[in-house]
Formats: C-alpha cells, sequence, structure tokens
C-alpha cells in the first residue's frame, strides 16, 4: 500500500477520532441555540485548506477550557504539538473577560514555529464566532468583538499564515461611523 494512503487513512482516523471526543467533552453543551456540534464543524470547515492537523486542534480547541478534559488528556491521545496548541487557545483565568483575554493575548504574542498552527485556529475560531454573531444578529458580542480586534490582531496575526481569515474578520468587524442627519 502507498504510503501517502495509509497516512491519509490515519489522519482521516484522528480526525474522526478528534471529532468523538471532542462532542463526548462538551455533552449536552450548546452554541447558542445550536448543538456545540455545530461550532467545532464551522471552525474546522474554515480550517480545512490549513491540513489535518489544524483541523484536529480544530475540534478540540474549547475541550481545556469548556470541559473537564486534561492537558495530559490531550497529549497522551493527540500528541504533543496539539497539546501544546490547544493550550495555547485555552484562556489564562482571570477576574472578567477583559483580564482572561488581556493575559491570553500577551501569551499569543510569543508564539512561533510549529504552534503557530495555534494561531490559524484562533483566527478561525474567531472568524466562526463573529459569522454567527452577524448570522444571529447578536448585536452585543459584536461590540465586545470589535472592541477586542484590535489587540487580538497585534497578538495572534502573521503575515502570511492565513491572511484570508483576517481579511474577512477585519470587513465583519469594521466599525462603519452612522451617517450624519441631513439637515438642508
Amino acid at each position: 500500500m502507498d504510503s501517502r494512503v495509509r497516512t491519509g487513512r490515519k489522519e482521516g482516523i484522528m480526525l474522526d477520532d478528534a471529532r468523538a471526543f471532542a462532542l463526548a467533552a462538551h455533552g449536552s453543551q450548546r452554541y447558542g441555540d445550536l448543538p456545540y456540534s455545530h461550532h467545532l464543524d464551522e471552525v474546522v470547515a474554515l480550517l480545512s485548506p490549513y491540513g489535518r492537523e489544524a483541523q484536529v486542534i480544530g475540534y478540540l480547541h474549547d475541550v481545556l477550557e469548556d470541559t473537564e478534559v486534561t492537558d495530559l488528556d490531550i497529549r497522551k491521545r493527540f500528541g504533543q504539538l496539539v497539546a501544546d496548541c490547544v493550550s495555547l487557545l485555552t484562556d489564562l483565568s482571570g477576574a472578567n473577560r477583559a483580564e482572561r483575554k488581556r493575559k491570553t493575548y500577551a501569551r499569543l504574542t510569543t508564539v512561533t514555529g510549529p504552534t503557530e498552527l495555534a494561531l490559524v485556529v484562533k483566527a478561525a475560531d474567531r472568524l466562526a464566532n463573529v459569522r454567527s454573531c452577524v448570522r444571529d444578529d447578536r448585536r452585543g458580542l459584536m461590540i465586545v468583538y470589535r472592541s477586542e480586534h484590535a489587540c487580538f490582531k497585534r497578538s495572534a496575526y502573521r503575515t502570511g499564515l492565513c491572511d484570508p481569515f483576517w481579511l474577512e474578520l477585519d470587513a465583519l468587524l469594521a466599525v462603519t461611523p452612522a451617517a450624519a442627519p441631513d439637515h438642508s
């Protein structure tokens, strides 16, 4: 058997395993009115051009933050790089969202090398979230994402890494000033 076929099958199994693992871990959690699988599948679909490893990380990106899964669980099952990336995608503790994001974004500024794959997943996750806000008219959360965007981009953007995600994020989060009233 051609090694490429074997590798493709193994990667497919790993991707299926990551999806099943994430869905079991998230259990009955919801993404708005939808099953959590909806969000995970959206993120992973965005990541398809970036390879199976990015997709595996995409399925697992919220398990440390939102479930009882541990870093060791991920490391044993999916390997060191996947575990390191998922860890980078997990918000650090803080008293509120602003503090958690400040700490997490500061950590993302230091990411280099193979773990930059986490930055691709982070951008895909944010894009999926913002698209959902647009689709579902979630204005309050859009305001939050707009207010965080400059800091988020400074920490996670790397030229050429996943520019299409950033172009769309920039466009969706662009704040257009309200038209001035016409007093003529």
